[in-house]
């Protein structure tokens, strides 16, 4: 099984729910995989201090905040990117993270003049945007790079977001509250027009 293979089926442990709620067409290997995979998402945690947990989950509401819609605490995203971090990162990889959020709160201090968890919510996403248009240059930006291998190398911004991002849309609130989760007939429509307001829908299993 390819490493993206394994990925998606962390995904799919930590999240808690089942695979025809998250929505994504599975692999035969990633179906054996799962049926004999143990439970993963009610282990302790036991990567990040508390301080660095307090810290992810104030980036991942920065990324995905709670408005009229739910935000990444209310989705369990803190807790995905902990595990997946201490579960299914290499050692490289986790060094590579831990050091990006050392620094991340580094810049903090040094152009906003505090820890990331006392900035207030505006200073929080300008120093997020300052970390992206420093990574701008990236592969992991590449123009319709969708579906792609996990990029180890990718700036640490680039990792966050994609495990907040993932971790928000496969769980059961992202998916259901967010994306539209009705159960339909099955049978594929490509052509089911969207209002300029309408969130997409939530994909189903094949």
């Amino acid at each position: 099984m390819k490493r993206r293979d394994f990925l998606e089926c962390a995904a799919l442990l930590i999240t808690g729910a089942s695979a025809s709620q998250l929505g994504w067409t599975l692999t035969s290997e990633q179906e054996v995989y799962l049926a004999g995979a143990p439970d993963f998402i009610n282990q302790p945690l036991n990567y990040f201090s508390t301080e660095q947990r307090a810290l992810i989950a104030a980036l991942s509401e920065t990324i995905i905040p709670r408005t009229d819609t739910p935000g990444a605490i209310d989705a369990g995203v803190p807790r995905f990117i902990e595990l997946m971090v201490s579960g299914w990162f290499t050692d490289a990889e986790r060094t590579y993270f831990d050091a990006g959020l050392a620094a991340l709160q580094l810049r903090a201090e040094k152009d906003w003049g505090a820890p990331y968890l006392q900035l207030d919510n505006s200073s929080r996403l300008a120093l997020l945007e300052a970390l992206e248009a420093d990574a701008s240059d990236s592969d992991w930006y590449e123009l319709g790079n969708i579906r792609r291998d996990f990029l180890s190398d990718a700036p640490f911004i680039c990792q966050l977001k994609e495990l907040t991002v993932w971790g928000f849309f496969t769980s059961e609130v992202g998916g259901t509250q967010v994306l539209r989760y009705e159960p339909m007939p099955m049978y594929f429509d490509g052509d089911t027009p969207l209002d300029p307001n309408d969130s997409s829908w939530m994909p189903y299993l094949v």
